[in-house]
């Protein structure tokens, strides 16, 4: 086929933003090239706020045609939790024929090389990018984010995270020279001579297994570091989350004919409503690597069962949150009110347990009890939450039955601190918003430990009250190494409690923030620097993004001739 964007082209166009994403990996410091104001695009290509909202409009009710070989039926039913019926319908796929046309243009893109693979996904990125506005309002209707949420964490940060793994792949792939000549000497005898040829050869297809709450900023990561690394991607959206990652393969299909290579390198496989295609695709031979984001059951059963294939799961785990003392009572009661609000808590980083000394805490106001820091804590999260025009901002909406039903029974496992109430949408009368809800529970009670040992998704936190500090670090340690935790959270003044803490959080790998008061907040990580999830407890087994989220989705293969 004839590219139209050639590989000289495209390295000269992105090269240099590749170039700041190596060194931003290499010094963690902050940096992104996509901007999160709204009102930063319009320019340059890129679609405004009104421009996007019409593209997004444009779509409801029409059948996304990608050209993929292999269709047959098409399938759709995504109801926006907001109330919106999307009427979108995708192309259902023969994997039977759709599997080995993705395979056949593997070898071009793999001849290609690490650098022309890397700056045509940086293409892609930039064109969604220049969408941003139209698929913040695709992220909004199938996750519940509320708009700016889905703007930035389904927009700008979803991109960085896509363009952290294309850094990272390259890295990694180019860490061996493409070349090298060998000789070995042999005394009087002449020297024996080589050419060493090295070649990174892709493990085969990439399977991503979407998420309903973040189905880019958690889809990217994967999608990118396969493709990048020489791998085809099918794509298997959640069937409640499928329009921000369809369009998303729409974009890289045409990016990819554009280029001269074989669109079927990308491809969606959309399913029947309770077809449950996942484990039939998890476990084909043709499928090499797999990205999960979701439950920890099937992620348990993805490691098990897809034993041919390399698979990168987050699964769930208990967030936790030492409260041991701190010189700013009221930054940390705002710092918290706002992690267990935003997105009603529907992040697998929201804190859920907070463990809280049975005789109170030192702070900047005075001695605190355990009654009155939960009471403070509720009175924050009502104050900020008390404008229901804030509320829906922060809130977004419920994003699926089982959420609700967990919020509605959390308040039957203890003393509830804090009543979770219902909050109108003026704009979408049928969303299901709901302020979070705080019980108070005992550690010393075991009825109460099978609450807050589970993990409940949703707006739900649990107060817990423990004997001592040394218990709380001690309940931390066993929570992250039988539950796991994508986040851990402390508040401390005492500098033994704080090592405590640390080596708790070193020794069983979970990522911790301490003593967080201000606009940083213990559910939100940022691209480039911090990392998301650990790989090292049970929660997820790789973390995003680092070398080992890329470097086995590749083998170097060597080519030896006498010179």
């Amino acid at each position: 086929m004839a590219a139209e964007l050639t590989a000289h082209e495209l390295i000269a166009k992105h090269r240099p933003t590749l170039d700041q994403a190596l060194e931003a990996i290499r010094t963690r410091a902050y940096w992104s090239p996509h901007p999160e104001h709204p009102k930063a695009y319009g320019e340059h290509g890129s679609l405004d706020a009104a421009a996007g909202k019409a593209a997004f409009d444009a779509l409801l009710g029409t059948r996304l045609d990608l050209g993929q070989p292999g269709t047959d039926d098409w399938v759709g039913g995504e109801v926006s939790p907001y109330g919106v019926e999307l009427g979108v319908t995708y192309p259902h796929a023969d994997v039977d024929v759709l599997l080995p046309a993705m395979k056949a243009g593997q070898r071009a893109w793999r001849d290609a090389g690490a650098e022309t693979r890397a700056v045509v996904c940086l293409e892609i990125l930039k064109r969604i990018s220049d969408r941003t506005h139209e698929f913040a309002h695709a992220v909004m209707h199938t996750s519940g984010q509320a708009f700016m949420m889905a703007f930035q964490a389904g927009g700008p940060h979803a991109q960085d995270r896509g363009l952290e793994a294309v850094a990272y792949a390259y890295v990694e792939q180019v860490r061996t020279p493409e070349t090298a000549e060998w000789t070995k000497p042999q005394g009087k005898r002449d020297p024996l001579a080589l050419t060493k040829q090295f070649t990174p050869v892709p493990r085969g297809i990439g399977l991503v297994i979407g998420c309903n709450t973040f189905p880019t900023w958690n889809g990217y990561p994967g999608l990118f570091a396969s493709l990048a690394t020489g791998n085809a991607v099918l794509v298997k959206p959640h069937p409640r989350a499928v329009l921000p990652l369809a369009l998303t393969v729409q974009v890289a299909r045409q990016v990819l004919a554009e280029a001269g290579f074989d669109p079927n390198l990308v491809a969606l496989a959309a399913e029947r409503p309770g077809e449950g295609i996942a484990k039939t695709l998890a476990t084909r031979p043709e499928v090499r690597i797999i990205d999960y984001t979701g439950s920890t059951s099937f992620g348990d059963w993805l490691e098990d069962n897809a034993r041919q294939a390399q698979v990168y799961t987050e699964k769930a785990g208990v967030n936790t949150v030492v409260v041991e003392s701190t010189d700013n009572y009221k930054g940390m009661l705002s710092n918290l009110a706002f992690s267990l609000s935003l997105y009603s808590g529907q992040m697998c980083t929201t804190p859920q347990n907070l463990l809280v000394p049975r005789d109170g805490i030192r702070t900047d106001e005075g001695p605190k009890t355990f009654d009155e820091v939960t009471a403070d804590l509720a009175r924050a999260v009502d104050g900020l939450l008390g404008d229901d025009v804030r509320a829906n901002a922060l809130l977004g909406a419920i994003v699926n039955p089982d959420v609700k039903a967990r919020l509605e029974a959390a308040a039957g496992l203890g003393e509830v601190a804090l009543a979770s109430r219902e909050i109108s949408n003026p704009e979408f009368p049928g969303a299901i918003v709901r302020t979070p809800v705080i019980v108070k529970l005992d550690g010393a009670k075991p009825d109460d430990e099978a609450s807050y040992m589970s993990e409940c998704f949703g707006p739900v936190s649990f107060a817990v009250a423990l004997d001592s500090a040394n218990d709380a670090v001690e309940l931390l340690r066993r929570t992250v190494r039988d539950k796991g935790a994508m986040t851990v959270g402390a508040y401390t003044t005492d500098q033994d409690v704080a090592r405590a803490i640390e080596e708790v959080c070193l020794e069983e790998a979970a990522q911790l923030s301490l003593n967080l008061i201000g606009g940083v907040y213990v559910n939100q990580t940022a691209a480039f620097s911090d990392f998301h999830g650990s790989g090292g407890n049970p929660a997820a087994n790789a973390a995003l993004t680092d070398g080992a989220f890329v470097a086995n989705r590749f083998r170097v293969v060597e080519v030896r001739r006498e010179a």
